[in-house]
């Protein structure tokens, strides 16, 4: 059985670092769309409205590989379509991304800052990592290897050549990347350190904090305390797994919530606007591995520093 061709090129570029949406036509088993506005419009009516679809259409906002579709063009299964969606005004994160190390050919490692997505998500499009940098360094095919939660700061690796994505992809699925944290966070002396919390967490969709339960242990962490002054305390963090804000989580499950966190242990309020003064204090420090394209090592160390542990 042979498989679905390759889609052609995007005829549209980019928009402020963002590509265009691609639409595959489905099938029309039923003849419900004798045109592709009538299948647009029963696509997007409830999303966007029957009227700013027709708008596009007269603007020639719809495009396929021969150019600009018209309202009235009959409807055909498997065509591709592109068109560059509307983006809503976002707050700016006021905060620069940071290039920590570029090569010519295999990857950008950079510092996200606090509140900055890696990758377009809901209300967050422009305002992101990978729009931004494809902007930034004129590289319109700047891919990230993973994600970074978006109130989390510190290293992300990119990848310049798509051809070498999936190998960085699959050696973070893999667990073949050392990953370093670092935290402030309460400082309890009761507590002793350097100690491995195992346990089950569960995050249900539409659910904004993830917990634990008990059950079979799905995660792992090694917290280390480094230092302590004034009632806080500095802290290593080592996950062996990668389950949603596993390292909040674990702060949180030993009484020692991380500082500004706005999930743990009471959730704020919800689609409040980011304060840009309360970063959440976690900082993706180190990034350690055995590169898959080239087989030698690498190791990038963030060059931020958390907020609530000022050097003296």
């Amino acid at each position: 059985m042979r498989g679905r061709a390759k889609p052609p090129a995007a005829p549209l570029p980019q928009r402020d670092g963002i590509d265009p949406v691609r639409l595959r036509l489905p099938e029309d088993p039923d003849g419900a769309w004798p045109t592709v506005r009538d299948h647009l419009l029963a696509r997007f009516a409830d999303a966007i409205g029957a009227r700013r679809v027709d708008a596009m259409f007269a603007e020639g906002r719809f495009v396929s590989v021969r150019g600009p579709v018209s309202a009235e063009e009959p409807y055909a299964a498997g065509r591709y379509i592109w068109f560059h969606r509307d983006f809503a005004p976002e707050e700016p994160v006021p905060f620069p991304v940071g290039v920590v190390h570029r090569d010519e050919h295999l990857v950008v490692a950079v510092d996200e800052p606090h509140f900055l997505a890696t990758t377009p998500r809901g209300r967050h499009i422009t305002e992101t990592a990978v729009a931004r940098l494809r902007r930034e360094l004129g590289l319109p095919t700047l891919q990230p290897a993973h994600r970074l939660d978006r109130l989390t700061a510190g290293l992300v690796l990119f990848v310049v050549r798509p051809g070498e994505r999936g190998a960085y992809q699959t050696m973070f699925r893999d667990r073949l990347v050392r990953k370093e944290y670092e935290a402030v966070a309460p400082y309890d002396p009761a507590r002793a350190f350097p100690r491995t919390v195992r346990s089950r967490i569960v995050k249900e969709h539409g659910v904004v904090a993830a917990r634990e339960e008990p059950g079979e242990p799905n995660s792992e962490s090694r917290i280390e305390l480094l230092e302590h002054r004034e009632g806080l305390g500095r802290y290593r963090l080592l996950p062996a797994t990668g389950r949603t804000h596993q390292l909040r989580v674990h702060m949180n499950g030993l009484g020692l919530p991380i500082v500004h966190d706005p999930l743990h242990p009471v959730v704020e309020a919800e689609g409040a606007p980011d304060d840009f003064s309360r970063p959440l204090q976690l900082l993706a420090r180190v990034l350690e591995f055995t590169d898959p394209v080239t087989g030698g090592p690498r190791r990038f160390e963030s060059g931020l520093r958390l907020s609530a542990w000022p050097d003296r």
